[in-house]
């Protein structure tokens, strides 16, 4: 034991969202009993690259006596985690894990979409056209989803600003059909950590392609920025489309 820097979690402040667990290179964060723990004091290395993730400003750092850092305790830990994640996604790759630990609003869900026709006709005098959802997995939020999400392996993505489904009618059918999709407001969320997840997300699975819609109004450009710093700090080449919609809901192909 020494006085260390080291992550402390204020409980009364964390909501268990879990955006601090992928921050954590080391995997010393989990989610549990819907809260975010350093479970184990040589896993930290105190240098807090999780601080600037936590949307509650729960995450500090202090100094106290605690265990050193443990360089291979985290090999060691990391190794039986990511075979763990492998053994779940071989044997129920639809289970449904939790991807945060325990938050139940973000467990990873999958769901086919495809054997349905996507519009359904239904007659009550005048022709209702009822157009079926396009989405095939859970979560959506960019805060939210797992860079690891087995879902977005070999995966068209779409990067959508918030407001896009509300303005845009035809969104389900000629934006995320056929897609994988993650969203966020780039006014209002911090778009520094949108690059860096969605550079994880690029970097960790076999992305064919990305989609990027946004907003007319000047501060929605921020997702793009995002998009494209993701693709260049990732050493990607890969297609990226980009697509503004305007507030009366037209869509303008860039």
């Amino acid at each position: 034991m020494a006085l260390r820097k080291i992550v402390h979690i204020d409980e009364d402040k964390c909501n268990g969202c879990g955006v601090c667990v992928p921050s954590c290179a080391e995997g010393a964060i989990k989610i549990i009993d819907g809260k975010a723990k350093l479970i184990a004091d040589n896993l930290c290395d105190g240098l807090g690259a999780c601080l600037g993730d936590c949307p509650q400003d729960a995450i500090k750092i202090i100094e106290r006596d605690a265990a050193e850092f443990d360089e291979e305790a985290v090999k060691e830990h990391l190794s039986k985690e990511n075979t763990l994640k492998l053994h779940q996604v071989h044997e129920h790759p639809n289970h449904g894990g939790h991807g945060h630990g325990g938050c139940p609003g973000s467990r990873l869900r999958s769901f086919n979409q495809e054997k349905k026709a996507d519009t359904m006709e239904v007659s009550q005098g005048d022709i209702e056209i009822k157009i079926k959802s396009q989405l095939t997995q859970w979560p959506v939020q960019l805060m939210l989803v797992p860079p690891t999400a087995p879902y977005f392996q070999g995966a068209d993505l779409l990067v959508t600003a918030d407001c896009v489904p509300f303005a845009y009618p035809n969104y389900h059918l000629e934006l995320l059909k056929g897609k994988k999709v993650v969203i966020g407001c780039p006014k209002l969320d911090d778009v520094a950590f949108y690059a860096e997840k969605l550079t994880q997300i690029l970097k960790m699975n076999d992305i064919k392609s990305v989609t990027v819609a946004f907003m007319e109004v000047p501060c929605c450009t921020g997702i793009v920025k995002a998009v494209e710093k993701a693709i260049a700090d990732a050493g990607m080449d890969i297609p990226v489309y980009r697509v503004r919609i305007g507030i009366e809901g037209a869509a303008t192909k860039l």
